[in-house]
């Protein structure tokens, strides 16, 4: 399943923020990538996410893998919408 989310903070996809992503992505066995720029890192590691550099009013993908992908993804998105990124 993949979603794309317009990321509207100031600061973009920042550390605080991504590295709360990453520890939900962990949480769970799936494959989980964001995508931006044509890059298609995995989600649970913060070195690939803020290696991206995402700014303000940027589209990013994210893209769960396997079972359970919609439960997943709205967890993933309620801590973009948690943390005022979306």
């Amino acid at each position: 399943m993949i979603k794309r989310f317009t990321i509207v903070d100031e600061a973009g996809l920042h550390a605080r923020p991504a590295s709360l992503l990453v520890q939900k992505a962990a949480t769970y066995p799936n494959d989980i990538f964001i995508e931006f720029n044509g890059k298609r890192l995995t989600l649970k590691s913060i070195m690939a996410v803020m290696s991206l550099g995402v700014p303000q009013n940027s589209v990013i993908a994210i893209d769960v893998e396997g079972e359970n992908d919609a439960d997943i993804m709205a967890a993933l998105e309620k801590v973009l919408v948690d943390n005022n990124l979306i």
